[in-house]
């Protein structure tokens, strides 16, 4: 993929790396910004670049730590933590908006703790005008999890489901243990460089680096799962790999009262299907993104990435 443009953020203790490709920037050309996950940079989305960047300007950035991104180092005494909590995650994602210059909204894609750091920026109060719709790949807002397990515990026709979900997530526990995922990763740094595209040791690189977001966010993090908030404006879709290892098709249960425009696609594939079938996704994105003054087809289920 041919980069059109590279630069750095410097925002909140991090220097963040931005890639631009595709068609330059102007009014009637769509903007779509890509967040990757966890233990991926941005050249996760390789193939999904390529293609989209025939017909859309598209950005992209390694997120803090990640790739050719880094953080400060932690000043003595200081909680080697607190620079990969959420809040700082999303100002990183507005400092890339403001960066490239967007003039206008963008279509947000996230995947995996990219989503759940989407998640946070569409629910911020920054959200209104600069994004235009989110897209949702097998990563779920953090307070909505919380309230689908409360949920499902109150309810016993429910607790297969939350435990099902719970041994799903056991790898979260294990990455709170000190030094012995950092001990693990460069056996599984080549199982997940062929899924990447890079080499095992750039894959073991961020999955040594990116385990402070775990540590950092999901036990004990402060994210409410207070029920009663207003539903969210931005238009959302959300893509279920349905043989995803990590999470359970039905975290979008109850979804749809937190969402005004909820569109939800089942596809056949497990947690990486964007990867391994950009084609099909890029076509899910390009049918599924909102056009700028249309709110039609709110509340939709499409099976169409099937």
């Amino acid at each position: 993929m041919q980069t059109r443009r590279q630069w750095t953020v410097e925002n909140d203790g991090a220097r963040l790396a931005v890639f631009e490709y595709g068609l330059p920037a102007a009014p009637a050309t769509p903007t779509v910004l890509l967040v990757h996950g966890y233990p991926d940079d941005h050249t996760v989305f390789g193939s999904v670049i390529e293609d989209l960047a025939t017909d859309h300007r598209v950005l992209a950035y390694d997120t803090r730590n990640a790739g050719a991104s880094r953080v400060d180092a932690v000043p003595a005494g200081g909680n080697p933590l607190q620079p990969y909590r959420l809040p700082l995650l999303v100002n990183d994602l507005y400092a890339v908006l403001a960066s490239a210059n967007t003039g206008g909204p963008v279509h947000l894609v996230g995947h995996g703790w990219g989503s759940i750091q989407c998640w946070a920026a569409v629910r911020d109060d920054r959200a209104g005008g600069r994004i235009r719709s989110f897209t949702s790949i097998s990563g779920p807002d953090i307070g909505h999890l919380r309230r689908w397990f409360a949920a499902s515990l109150r309810s016993p026709r429910r607790w297969l489901l939350a435990a099902g979900q719970a041994m799903r997530s056991t790898y979260v526990a294990f990455f709170q243990l000190p030094a012995l995922p950092e001990l693990l990763w460069p056996l599984l740094g080549p199982r997940y460089a062929q899924r990447a595209g890079t080499s095992a040791r750039t894959a073991s690189d961020n999955g040594v680096r990116g385990l402070q977001l775990y540590r950092a966010n999901l036990l004990g993090s402060g994210v409410s799962a207070a029920t009663g908030q207003p539903p969210l404006e931005v238009p959302v879709h959300v893509v279920v790999p349905l043989h995803d290892p990590f999470l359970s098709p039905r975290l979008t249960d109850g979804l749809r009262e937190e969402v005004k425009d909820l569109r939800i696609s089942a596809v056949d594939g497990g947690h990486w299907w964007p990867v391994e079938n950009s084609g099909a996704f890029c076509r899910l994105l390009r049918q599924n993104a909102p056009a700028p003054d249309s709110a039609d087809g709110a509340g939709q289920t499409d099976q169409s990435g099937r």
